[in-house]
């Protein structure tokens, strides 16, 4: 895995340093992150499927794409250089809102993120990057509670969270 550091910050989102990624989510030390959700004209959400070789969460499904800002980056512009990364596609995004939340995995590894939830719309199809993304599909908010509901498991923390409490 390639070093990469995110930007840890506090609980009003101002920031009180950077780490290497892995050891962020080694000691569970909040730092900045975004969700992506693209929509098409039809309502339906872009959902991917994460790639099984992720070090955690690998082979769930969720939004769009997420990742962290370098430091230095701004939060939109990371936002739209992943999209562009994980799926191969451009939009306009705007940001949503936000949610913090705290969980561990199986692996001893957490996620302590302050996640900042940015939409757009697209009719585009997707290219994903297969390192980042197993696959993907188009689905309508109805269909993904119902699937949440049915099968929690299948989908990561952040996602489950962003969908009740956002749309």
């Amino acid at each position: 895995m390639i070093s990469e550091k995110v930007i840890l910050v506090d609980e009003q989102d101002i920031v009180v340093g950077e780490m290497e990624k892995l050891e962020a989510h080694q000691k569970g030390l909040l730092h900045r992150a975004f969700s992506v959700f693209i929509f098409n004209d039809a309502g339906q959400l872009l959902l991917q499927q994460r790639a099984l070789s992720k070090y955690h969460s690998a082979g769930l499904w969720t939004n769009t794409c997420c990742s962290h800002p370098r430091p230095n980056e701004d939060t939109l512009t990371a936002a739209g250089r992943r999209l562009n990364e994980e799926m191969g596609l451009e939009a306009e995004l705007e940001h949503k809102n936000f949610l913090i939340y705290k969980t561990k995995f199986e692996n001893g590894l957490f996620e302590h993120e302050y996640d900042h939830i940015f939409i757009g719309k697209t009719n585009e199809q997707p290219k994903i990057n297969k390192n980042e993304v197993e696959k993907y599909e188009w689905m309508s908010p109805t269909e993904i509670k119902e699937k949440i509901n049915s099968h929690p498991e299948q989908f990561t923390v952040w996602f489950k969270m962003a969908i009740e409490k956002f749309f």
